[in-house]
């Protein structure tokens, strides 16, 4: 009997060490692909899915088409044809049958502001809104719900679509007497205020405008409602904090419409707009995203930015974790803003305004600040974003990143341009001459082309708007996004932008030299994006030991490129895992 229960007793520890090495091996599996020993072993072990029988963008360089992808432990294990990867078959592979479909690696959405987005869902929705009753009757619609002494929050107007008349909170004071309301216009650099709302801030006629902002204010010197960038401030300094549970929510809700576009991995700029306060950024770091990573609700991968102010406390993260804090979360870098927006008529340019001769935009930091934030920031390690627009704006930023990498030395620093929306000449090849990456959105060109026109004129417009050819045959890194909720995020529609150029309306391409292939503009929503953010080790192309995050589009690659309108998301897998629909 004791011989017979130590027999036991050691077949039962060697089945516990053999589980404990096995399992121990499946940690290590996913982070140690480029270790020789461990690489052999893993490429000869089973496919947990093959993906067949269609055509593979991959986005790599060394082998941009594939026939077939094999993945293990939500990795990529090998790509090439299906007879490449038909030894890794084994019992419990499956197998996904594209059916002649097009395959793209996931698209990484370069500018987002993520949480935010998903507060507005549910908000007062404005996009769409033609006309000064259908924009009273949005907003009364929205008071249904609503106490005295509700907040009524949203926006996303854009006065352009109707023919450019600002709004105003005469509008709206006779439906929101108990109800302080903001709302902010699709660009984020102005909102709306009904009086109520001005009240609680304490706006009147002899309030000054604050640096970097404005107080828009009738011929008598009354305020009109309207705030444009720094202003913006005096009255969301006095609307309530979100709650934790909202913004939880809101991380939930806009993820997964963001893998129902296709968007596997987003660069989050925070809840930060100029105005805003820096804090929100921390608030959602350790509020919502750190918490959906331990609750398991973290549906895609999120690089996250911070407001420039709050730098030294960055540095002091990435001494303590390093960039990834998991495979979900990962720190990016800083951001800061040089001028406002052209539908706000703040961003800054070497010309006035065609319809306000004496306006030029706004700067709205301190350059002395943003020298010596840059010059810290870049010298710590960490990566600097700044928004610029207006021409002027943009060769501001240039010259300060090149002042900064003169003073901190050579170092692989991947600077970026926010927008970038309109250069001066010779501006464009400045982007990689210096190593700037030019993080643009092809779908602002769409709200913009009409209003471009009217606001700095037709010449000026022409050679210098959303020069994306222009700066790639500098040889500029790239990259695309959407600035959601400015616009939508989607990428697929953003492609078929930045090739055919066509604004609602019209015709034929604006601008149409410096329409894009279908090759960059894919680049630029996957590895140059991936680049940019300092992931593409992890992300952005369909390479062995990448992250197996792709996207299944319902058409063929010549579909695809024949830009119809019809190509839409048929589902997106994250980990090799299906995450949409």
């Amino acid at each position: 009997m004791a011989m017979g229960g130590r027999r036991r007793s050691v077949v039962l520890l060697t089945f516990l060490s053999a589980a404990a090495t096995a399992l121990l091996a499946a940690l290590l599996l996913p982070i140690t692909t480029n270790n020789p020993t461990w690489s052999k072993y893993w490429s000869k072990a089973s496919a947990d899915l093959v993906v067949m029988n269609g055509t593979i963008y991959t986005s790599d360089p060394a082998l941009p088409f594939a026939d077939a992808v094999a993945v293990r432990g939500g990795r990529v294990l090998r790509v090439g044809t299906y007879a490449s990867v038909q030894d890794l078959v084994g019992r419990g592979t499956r197998r996904l049958d594209l059916e002649g479909k097009l395959v793209v690696p996931g698209f990484i959405d370069s500018h987002v502001h993520l949480i935010f987005g998903g507060l507005q869902m549910v908000r007062v929705q404005l996009r769409a809104v033609k006309r000064q009753d259908d924009f009273v009757r949005k907003v009364k619609e929205s008071m249904r719900d609503k106490r005295p002494g509700d907040w009524v929050l949203g926006g996303g107007w854009n006065n352009d679509i109707w023919g450019g008349d600002l709004p105003s909170a005469s509008w709206i004071d006779d439906i929101t007497r108990d109800n302080p309301v903001w709302l902010s216009r699709m660009d984020g650099h102005m909102g709306l205020a009904n009086s109520l709302a001005l009240k609680i801030a304490g706006i009147t006629n002899i309030t000054h405008d604050p640096v970097g902002g404005t107080i828009m204010k009738t011929m008598d010197g009354e305020p009109t409602g309207l705030l444009v960038d720094s202003a913006m401030k005096l009255v969301l300094s006095v609307i309530p904090e979100v709650s934790i549970h909202e913004r939880r929510d809101a991380l939930i809700r806009a993820s997964k419409y963001a893998l129902m576009r296709g968007v596997t991995t987003v660069i989050d700029f925070g809840r930060y707009f100029p105005g805003a306060s820096v804090d929100h950024a921390w608030q959602d770091f350790s509020d919502v995203y750190r918490f959906a990573e331990f609750s398991g609700k973290m549906f895609i991968r999120v690089c996250l930015f911070f407001p420039m102010q709050t730098w030294p406390r960055l540095v002091e993260l990435f001494k303590e974790n390093g960039r990834a804090f998991s495979q979900w979360i990962y720190l990016g870098g800083v951001k800061a803003f040089a001028d406002g927006s052209l539908g706000s008529n703040s961003a800054l340019f070497y010309e006035p305004y065609e319809d306000d001769s004496r306006n030029y935009g706004l700067q709205v930091s301190d350059f002395d600040w943003l020298l010596n934030a840059t010059l810290a920031s870049d010298n710590s390690g960490l990566q600097v974003a700044v928004h610029a627009i207006g021409d002027k704006a943009n060769d501001m930023v240039l010259n300060l990143f090149n002042t900064v990498a003169s003073s901190n030395g050579v170092r692989d620093r991947r600077f970026r341009i926010e927008h970038a929306q309109h250069l001066a000449p010779g501006s464009a090849a400045r982007f990689g001459q210096q190593r700037v990456i030019a993080s643009v959105q092809p779908d602002h060109l769409l709200d913009d082309a009409d209003s471009s026109v009217k606001k700095i004129g037709a010449t000026r417009a022409q050679k210098g708007s959303y020069l994306f050819q222009s700066l790639l045959a500098g040889s500029a890194k790239v990259v695309f996004g959407s600035d959601w909720p400015v616009a939508d995020i989607n990428p697929v529609g953003a492609i078929r932008t930045a090739l055919t150029r066509i604004p609602p309306g019209w015709e034929a391409a604006w601008i149409a030299t410096e329409c894009v292939g279908l090759h960059d503009a894919l680049n630029a929503y996957t590895i140059s994006a991936a680049y940019a953010c300092n992931l593409d080790d992890k992300v952005g192309s369909l390479s062995t030991g990448k992250y197996a995050d792709f996207v299944i589009l319902n058409a063929t690659w010549d579909e695809f490129a024949q830009q119809d309108g019809s190509t839409v998301v048929s589902s997106t897998y994250v980990n090799g895992v299906q995450a949409y629909p």
